[in-house]
């Protein structure tokens, strides 16, 4: 088995009275495709925040290749390997699917170019963002997460809002981007995409781990169906 990439350990983040997360141990290892399920409000997006750094930890420690990056910021914990998507888009909506891109490239257009030509959007890559489809701004997200040359991809819902044919397109691309060597945590709840892509799934509810194991077992965990699938989920 490839060694851990990533390691949370009893990661636990409080807002005031509100503890979303509560002593979260979870491990990616290199090359893996692991998924994070769970009922809204689980705390699934505040690990995401804080393993990318945009929330600190209350206590509790993230390994990245070896090293604590709980104190580290956002743009550094980036720049040692680690880029996201978010739940919500967040692009330039007046800039180009490319100028998007090169933002996250660094300007270097030629790289820019080869993300956007991945994710299968070369053909405009010259319009503004304001006037792409949904599905379209969800795949240039992964695009100018692509750029930053991520080791380690955080995707928040990339498949929520899109049709059983995007989706299908879009697990193909994320089956070819881990095939190169990037490792994915990958946080979703359109469960017939994330029980046929990933390797592992981990489970979260009111901010602890209550699963962890393949898709077929987690389909039959009556853990997970009382907390979150309601029913068993034929695979």
């Amino acid at each position: 088995m490839n060694k851990p990439l990533l390691e949370c350990k009893a990661v636990t983040k409080s807002f005031g009275k509100l503890m979303a997360l509560n002593g979260v141990d979870l491990s990616v290892n290199e090359g893996e495709m692991l998924g994070l399920i769970g009922p809204n409000g689980s705390g699934k997006t505040t690990l995401i925040n804080c393993i990318s750094g945009f929330y600190k930890p209350t206590s509790g420690n993230v390994n990245f290749m070896g090293e604590n990056i709980v104190k580290s910021k956002s743009y550094s914990i980036c720049k040692m390997g680690i880029a996201r998507t978010f739940q919500i888009p967040r692009p330039f909506l007046r800039l180009t699917v490319l100028e998007n891109v090169m933002v996250s490239a660094s300007g270097d257009r030629n790289f820019a170019l080869k993300c956007i030509e991945r994710v299968g959007l070369s053909e405009i890559k010259d319009v503004q963002t304001k006037n792409l489809t949904f599905h379209q701004i969800r795949l240039m997200e992964i695009a100018r997460a692509l750029a930053s040359k991520p080791k380690l991809l955080l995707l928040d819902e990339v498949m929520s809002g899109l049709n059983p044919v995007e989706i299908d397109e879009s697990i193909k691309l994320l089956e070819e981007v881990r095939e190169t060597g990037t490792t994915i945590l990958w946080v979703e709840h359109v469960m017939r995409a994330i029980m046929k892509a990933v390797d592992r799934i981990a489970v979260l509810q009111e901010g602890k781990k209550i699963a962890e194991d393949k898709p077929k077992q987690i389909a039959n965990d009556e853990k997970v169906i009382a907390a979150y699938l309601g029913e068993r989920y034929i695979l």
